[in-house]
Formats: structure tokens, C-alpha cells, sequence
């Protein structure tokens, strides 16, 4: 390899090392753990056309921009998608498994999740998690985190939450499954909502209620 080569291969390295972190950064923040499948995809193929372009000198330095830029478009189309429509989002992304419920496990939810019981007593080790029968829920997030939700020895007015918050309003969109794991109706809720002077289900980005029957509402755009 010639001197002018080495100079070339060292450019075109640092030049995609920069192009790879900004688009990393415009994708958005996101843990490792926290990663979707789009977003895994994206970011082996960029670094595939990235190792391409820079092992092959006869291509043009600026080769592997453009399906980058598509790949980057791709991604931010999906996120903006999943933003606007919960369906897209369940289906693209997954939805979480319920693995323990009020202390029992759902043996056909691990088998449709291939989650093994290694794999169920390992991060409730890493979680500080005693023992199974300290878990009240136990969620399997899309993400492949187990988020886990321990006993406590507390009555609770909203026992049929039993230690989950429960998301009414997401996105000015009611959550009918939440109400009906709650027994009651979009008018109870509405009741509920003017009763804290909020009349308008659209204007709300989030609401909850958690175990001690405290509600948290979020505003959109409110600053």
C-alpha cells in the first residue's frame, strides 16, 4: 500500500467516523437496552456501507453518503409514524408481556416470548429481587427489559392496579384496555378529568393513575 493510499484510507476513515456519530445523533437519544429493531437494523447497515466505502479506495469517498441519508430518513419517518399511531408503534415495535401477574407466572406468555426461566431469574438478580413470590408484576418490555414490580404490604383504594400505573391517556387517546381492566367507563373518566379542569381528552399528552389512586396529567405543548 502506497503512502498515498494510507492518507486516503485515514481520511476516509475519520470523514465516516464523523458522518456515523451525526447521524447516530439526529436519530435521537436512546439507551443500548432501549434500542427498537428499526433502529438495530439502521445502525448495522450504516455501519456496514461505512466499513465498505472505507475498504474499497476505488469507490468515490462520498459513495456510502446517500443510502445513509435514506437509511437516516427511514428512521426518523417510523419514529414520527409510531409517535402518531399507537397501532403502527404495537405492531412495529411490540407491545409488553405480562409475565407475572399478582404473583403468577404465565408460563404461555414466556413460551410466546422465548423467555426462559434463566433468563426470568437472572434479572430479577440484577433487579436486587429476592425471591419470585416478592413479585407482584413482572413486564417483559419490547425493549427485552424486564421491568418488576415488587409486593408491598399496603392497601391500596385501586386494588384492582394491585402496583401498576396505568395509563388512561396517551397521546389524546384514551386507553380502553385500561379502563376496562379498571371496570369503568370513558364517561367515569371524563367525570374524572372536569373534576381536575380538564375538558378536552385531546389537549392531555399523558395521563395516569397509579396504586394510592393519585393521578398524574400532562398538558400538551405546556410549558
Amino acid at each position: 500500500m502506497s503512502i498515498e493510499e494510507i492518507f486516503t484510507l485515514i481520511f476516509r476513515t475519520l470523514f465516516y467516523y464523523f458522518v456515523v456519530v451525526l447521524i447516530f445523533r439526529l436519530m435521537g437519544k436512546r439507551e443500548v437496552g432501549e434500542l427498537s429493531l428499526l433502529d438495530i437494523v439502521v445502525f448495522i447497515m450504516i455501519a456496514e456501507i461505512a466499513v465498505l466505502t472505507i475498504d474499497d479506495l476505488d469507490l468515490f469517498f462520498g459513495y456510502g453518503l446517500i443510502p445513509m441519508g435514506l437509511l437516516l430518513i427511514i428512521q426518523r419517518l417510523t419514529a414520527w409514524i409510531s409517535l402518531k399511531s399507537p397501532l403502527f408503534r404495537s405492531w412495529f415495535e411490540g407491545k409488553p408481556t405480562i409475565i407475572i401477574s399478582e404473583g403468577k407466572i404465565d408460563e404461555h406468555a414466556m413460551r410466546t416470548n422465548r423467555f426462559n426461566f434463566d433468563d426470568l431469574l437472572q434479572q430479577l438478580r440484577e433487579n436486587g429481587t429476592e425471591s419470585i413470590k416478592d413479585v407482584s408484576y413482572a413486564i417483559l418490555e419490547p425493549s427485552g427489559k424486564l421491568s418488576i414490580l415488587e409486593k408491598n404490604d399496603h392497601a391500596s383504594v385501586r386494588n384492582k392496579i394491585n402496583g401498576l400505573v396505568l395509563p388512561l391517556i396517551v397521546d389524546g387517546r384514551i386507553q380502553e384496555k385500561a379502563l376496562i381492566h379498571l371496570d369503568e367507563s370513558e364517561n367515569w373518566l371524563h367525570e374524572q378529568l372536569k373534576k381536575r379542569g380538564f375538558n378536552d381528552v385531546e389537549q392531555i399528552s399523558f395521563c395516569s393513575i397509579d396504586v394510592n389512586d393519585e393521578w398524574y396529567i400532562d398538558k400538551k405543548n405546556e410549558k
